[in-house]
């Protein structure tokens, strides 16, 4: 009987074929499998806290620059701004500047500066440079056209004499803000640099960046990515970029990023074909920042999830090779669940530490800014204090001035009042004498005599009166050949006893201004006390009074033939205090005041040498049309 030879069965061996095709296979996906749950993990972790970095990081620039907003309109509102613009130059900028200089060094910003109304820089911080704005013309920045339009402006960009990236903040300096067609007379800009919040990124593990609408790289930690463009500009953009000159003539190349994935969570794998950054690939997060019309990115580095996804692919074939050698097939599910959820623990744990400290930094930035509004309405309210104190103080000065004239006239009011008691004492003796002779006519002429001199004597004390009362706060349209009679009636004895000779060169028509009749009056009155003064020791000594009707003002001149003044004084004699007259012969109040009064009614008051021998003070005033009606119209008066 024959047997047919044994054959191995087929089945072991497709088995084993099949195992040999199947567990490298089952290896291969299990590894790619992790791999590819580990980079999806990662990258969310990743993302999670590239979006905590980022929100922080642009918080701190938001509240960098912002703390400088209010200082330009702070600035804007000082006197010593608003007075020299007023006077610009007839001003040393000097005390400006230095001024500008120490609030720059206190708000530690870069640049302060002072531009007028035509977008040239009249003042700046930086005077001493030689890159200093001072002569600049700035009237194509959007910040100085966002300011003289009556707004605050915002500005960023790179300066064109610093070559500096800076922002600025601008507002507009008011010197009549009350009219109905007012506009700015200058613009107060406040510039800052972005070095230092860019330093304070450099400790971060990841790469910040932060565009502009045109999608220009104007911040960034990589110093080589600044003023480079995102994505490669056109021709027509790059022209249209260049004549705004906000960047100056800076090339704008392009950053080389490129786009590798875009995921559902708003963030993208990118690299950098050429650069600083070509070396390794990142995850990039944009947010938005509208306050400034921003966008600032993340671009965090992909090295922690290509080292997790080796790490996964490891563990996985690991955990392969152990299922296959063991049959521990549940045992090792349990534990990669175990790992998953104290990592997804471990990712709480830390999405709560970063949201306790950024809320926790919110409340301290929003202590600091309740701080910091107190403490500038402060220094609002002690401000208006000081105003009111020193609107007071004026008043008093003038009224002081005022009674000094008074002393000064005293004794020509004396010599002016003892002639007609005299008189009066004489003819009351006649009248006496005609009364008891029964001669009533005589006697009743006598009495006509003595009601007539008490009415000059009248006439006297009632010029005093209304040369010591306060003036009122109106402006109303002025005679000016009538404030000039009052001032003479005053002087008439120093006229007189002194043979002073008066000139009068006006117009037949009376000139009218827009002023207060009281404070006009103590200018001239002032002016003409000082003339009469210099001319003491003249041999013919001549009073030359002038009134030129201008286009929109009128110029009043007071004139003498005196010694003149000095060269050196010529600069100073309108400062409080500074007289070249002999100790105990005044204050040095009087011009000082009459400069005050006339900038308060809208001039200004000048000073020169007549060419002939001389000084020449020149009072400049608006110029007012003849009053329709009487009620409108406020001359000096002679009675009390």
């Amino acid at each position: 009987m024959n047997h047919a030879p044994h054959r191995p069965s087929r089945m072991p061996r497709a088995l084993r074929r099949t195992l040999l095709v199947l567990l490298p296979a089952g290896l291969a996906i299990s590894v790619w499998q992790a791999a590819e749950i580990a980079r999806e993990q990662a990258l969310a972790s990743l993302a999670r806290e590239a979006e905590n970095e980022l929100r922080l990081s642009a918080t701190g620039l938001e509240g960098h620059l912002t703390r400088h907003d209010y200082l330009p309109q702070l600035l804007a509102s000082r006197e010593m701004v608003q007075r020299f613009l007023t006077k610009r130059g007839r001003q040393d900028p000097m005390p400006l500047n230095l001024l500008l200089d120490r609030f720059r060094a206190t708000a530690d910003v870069s640049d302060v500066y002072l531009i007028d109304r035509h977008g040239d820089t009249l003042a700046a911080s930086n005077w001493h440079r030689p890159n200093t704005f001072i002569g600049q013309n700035y009237a194509f920045r959007s910040y100085f056209q966002d300011a003289i339009a009556g707004q605050r402006g915002r500005f960023y960009g790179l300066g064109v004499q610093s070559m500096e990236r800076g922002y600025y903040f601008s507002a507009p300096v008011w010197l009549d803000e009350t009219a109905p067609n007012a506009r700015p007379d200058g613009v107060m800009v406040i510039k800052v640099l972005l070095d230092e919040v860019e330093a304070s990124w450099a400790d971060q593990d990841a790469e910040l960046l932060v565009t502009d609408r045109d999608d220009i790289i104007f911040m960034a930690s990589q110093p080589e990515l600044r003023l480079a463009a995102l994505h490669p500009l056109s021709e027509d953009e790059r022209q249209a970029l260049l004549a705004t000159r906000r960047y100056a003539d800076e090339p704008l190349t392009p950053s080389g990023i490129e786009v590798l994935e875009t995921r559902g969570d708003r963030s993208e794998l990118v690299r950098f074909a050429d650069g600083p950054l070509e070396e390794g690939s990142y995850l990039r997060l944009s947010r938005a920042m509208p306050a400034f019309d921003w966008e600032m990115h993340i671009l965090k580095p992909l090295g922690p999830v290509h080292r997790a996804q080796w790490l996964a692919a490891l563990l996985a074939g690991g955990l392969y090779s152990v299922v296959v050698l063991t049959g521990g097939v549940g045992w090792q599910r349990l534990r990669l669940r175990r790992e998953r959820e104290e990592f997804a623990e471990r990712e709480r744990d830390t999405l709560a530490h970063a949201r306790d400290e950024l809320e926790r930094n919110v409340e301290r930035r929003t202590r600091d800014l309740v701080d910091t509004n107190r403490r500038l309405s402060d220094e609002i309210e002690e401000r208006r204090r000081a105003e009111e104190n020193l609107r007071r103080t004026q008043d008093e000065l003038v009224q002081a001035a005022k009674l000094a004239v008074l002393g000064q006239l005293a004794a020509g009011i004396n010599h002016e009042l003892n002639q007609p008691l005299a008189a009066i004492r004489a003819y009351t003796e006649n009248a006496r004498a005609f009364l008891e002779r029964q001669r009533l006519e005589a006697a009743d002429a006598n009495l006509a005599q003595v009601i007539e001199l008490t009415g000059r004597m009248a006439e006297i004390s009632a010029q005093l009166r209304q040369f010591s009362r306060k003036s009122g706060d109106s402006l109303t349209a002025i005679s000016v050949p009538a404030c000039f009679d009052y001032a003479l009636r005053l002087y008439q004895a120093r006229l007189r006893s002194a043979q002073v000779e008066v000139e009068r060169h006006w117009p037949a028509e009376t000139t009218w201004v827009v002023a207060d009749p009281v404070r006009l009056e103590q200018v001239l009155v002032n002016l003409i006390g000082n003339a009469l003064q210099a001319m003491s020791d003249s041999p013919r000594p001549r009073l030359i009074l002038t009134i030129e009707p201008l286009e929109t003002d009128v110029a009043i001149g007071v004139a003498d033939t005196g010694p003149g003044i000095a060269e050196e004084h010529l600069g100073r004699i309108f400062e409080p205090f500074f007289t070249t007259k002999a100790p105990g012969s005044g204050l040095g109040l009087g011009l000082s005041i009459s400069s005050r009064i006339v900038d308060d009614l809208g001039g200004h008051l000048t000073a020169a040498n007549r060419p002939g021998g001389g000084a020449c003070f020149t009072v400049t005033l608006p110029r007012a049309t003849t009053p329709a009606t009487p009620s409108s119209t406020q001359e000096p008066s002679t009675h009390a």
